[in-house]
């Protein structure tokens, strides 16, 4: 008698496609993965078949590419996986957060409405619309004035990409369509209502992007009547209370969704969750003391820990949120693979796109090559690494770039090597501050797509935390961390498990390959750190406010000549 083999499938939905991916409960080998692009992309200049033109700093999808892209993707997993419907044991959904959608009572997006659909507020929201900075700001200094105890959980900052920055927009900007929209949800938590007809709302989502704690819930209603009198039952008007526990069943597969999806009706669909959290128990971490890096077009940083303690400019402290009984904690550099893209796109000369095309490799590989041809401090230079402002630990999105010590000797393959040196400097600043506060940092594994792919990258980082750096065998990580929380929704009675970390013991993998730290090269870059940190500090604490009078000076000549 043969053991019958069970899957689950995670999907984790980008900025441009959805990556879906089937994998064995038992082992956490990939199956099959199917990556959908969405016809409609990311929304940026114009409502889709409108003229209307978009504001700098929105960021929308249209939410068909997210029924859409499960309609394609799932059935397409399951042929090419030559797998039963009834072996799926369970499906985990992921976003990146916060993604926000304005619905009527139904769950229908207001954006697929005809008499809403020319109105921009009515479409989902992503995590890159920053148009809502000016409302982030505000509402961070309101619970400064206010001394709001949540500020702390978040490095006394609130980011315009959360979900209460982009509520109050849609409210203050369009009131009659706030009242229109009888819910508020979070993507990831709409599709999970779309796949069980159980509207839920996850803790990861709460936690991280909208102010909610296990201790004290949501802010209070006076908090929000401080924004604007008819905001104050925003929670109970527009949305719910009650929040699920990551790894949770939201609930199971309708019928309607099971045929949809070429499943079984009844299977279970775990609670909502968000990316890059999901990537922590992929990337085989359960337990306090091991920092996990996203490598990708941001750098995110997650670790566990037993107890909360106050991080400077973390992104976010929230408990049970990764790991039930641990608190999770989160900072962001706010670049990396944007950094090392921006050069690529604007500093390379001509020959050297010529010579790439000659040995038929790109010019990130060129680049690399050349880069890896010297060494540390060779090129006298060293960067700060704020092309898109400082997250993690200042806080402060006003700082901007700087390289130093250039001359005309300065190759481009020095400035390119020099900004990848940046990254990991401003790693280091981060994890040495975790550290400094008391949260436990032992170990860093590397997750991601394609950036954890860059050795060079990954070598300088070993020499520069000083630290052995661990990779994960799986470009799909995040996608995977949402099939290992769909095994524990489903449980060992079904085939999965009933904790995160049994899941993680036998889906999670790393590659057998890491990267040690040379001892020369660590000398020379503690020297080259250590002025890092001299200019961190000199520009970052505003000794020297030039990054930002220098802003003042373009936004006002940009003011004048779109006026």
């Amino acid at each position: 008698m043969t053991t019958q083999n069970y899957y689950t499938i995670g999907v984790d939905f980008g900025a441009r496609s959805a990556q879906a991916i089937l994998v064995d409960v038992t082992t956490g080998n990939l199956i099959s993965s199917v990556d959908y692009q969405y016809p409609y992309g990311l929304i940026t200049e114009n409502l889709p078949g409108s003229d209307i033109q978009l504001d700098p700093g929105w960021s929308l999808h249209h939410p068909k590419d997210y029924l859409n892209a499960l309609k394609r993707a799932i059935p397409k997993l399951i042929r090419e996986g030559d797998v039963l419907a009834d072996q799926v044991i369970a499906l985990g959904i992921d976003f990146k957060g916060s993604t926000l959608i304005p619905t009527t009572s139904d769950g229908t997006p207001l954006a697929l409405i005809e008499d809403y659909k020319d109105e921009p507020h009515a479409w989902p929201k992503t995590w890159k619309h920053t148009a809502a900075r000016e409302k982030a700001s505000k509402l961070t200094q309101l619970a400064s004035d206010r001394f709001e105890t949540f500020l702390d959980r978040y490095g006394g900052q609130i980011n315009a990409e959360w979900f209460f920055p982009k509520v109050w927009e849609l409210y203050d900007d369009n009131s009659s369509l706030y009242n229109a929209a009888d819910r508020l949800i979070e993507a990831a938590d709409w599709i999970v209502w779309q796949l069980t007809g159980i509207e839920s709302r996850n803790l990861c989502a709460a936690g991280y992007k909208g102010l909610w704690s296990k201790s004290e819930g949501f802010p209070l209603e006076t908090f929000f009547s401080a924004l604007d009198p008819d905001l104050t039952n925003v929670i109970d008007d527009k949305m719910k209370r009650d929040i699920i526990q990551i790894g949770e069943q939201a609930g199971e597969l309708t019928e309607e969704a099971a045929k949809m999806l070429h499943l079984a009706p009844g299977t279970p669909v775990a609670s909502g969750m968000l990316s890059p959290y999901t990537a922590v128990p992929a990337a085989s971490v359960a337990e306090p003391g091991k920092m996990v890096l996203m490598l990708g077009s941001n750098f995110e940083l997650l670790v566990l820990a037993k107890k909360e303690y106050r991080v400077p400019g973390m992104a976010g402290m929230v408990e049970d949120s990764l790991v039930p009984g641990l608190v999770g904690y989160e900072a962001e550099q706010a670049g990396g693979g944007n950094h090392f893209e921006w050069f690529i796109n604007n500093g390379i000369p001509s020959e050297y796109e010529r010579l790439a095309r000659k040995q038929k490799i790109s010019l990130f590989k060129l680049m690399d090559q050349r880069a890896a041809e010297l060494v540390p401090g060779e090129s006298g230079l060293v960067c700060l690494d704020w092309w898109n402002g400082n997250r993690s630990i200042l806080a402060d999105r006003e700082l901007t770039g700087l390289i130093l010590g250039l001359s005309l000797d300065t190759t481009p393959e020095e400035i390119y090597r020099s900004i990848l040196e940046a990254a990991t400097f401003g790693t280091r600043k981060i994890f040495e501050t975790f550290i400094a506060s008391g949260v436990p940092i032992n170990e860093i594994i590397v997750a991601g797509g394609k950036t954890i792919r860059n050795e060079l990258l990954l070598e300088i980082l070993a020499n520069v935390s000083r630290m052995e750096i661990k990779v994960t065998d799986t470009p799909h990580t995040s996608a995977l961390g949402s099939a290992m929380y769909a095994a524990v929704a489903a449980g060992e009675s079904r085939g999965g498990y009933d904790t995160i970390q049994e899941a993680a013991q036998k889906m999670a993998h790393l590659s057998t390959k890491t990267y040690i730290p040379n001892n020369n090269d660590k000398k020379t870059y503690n020297r080259l750190y250590s002025e890092y940190t001299l200019l961190h500090d000199y520009f970052g604490y505003g000794h020297n406010n030039a990054m930002k009078r220098l802003n003042t000076i373009r936004n006002a000549i940009i003011e004048k000549k779109n006026r």
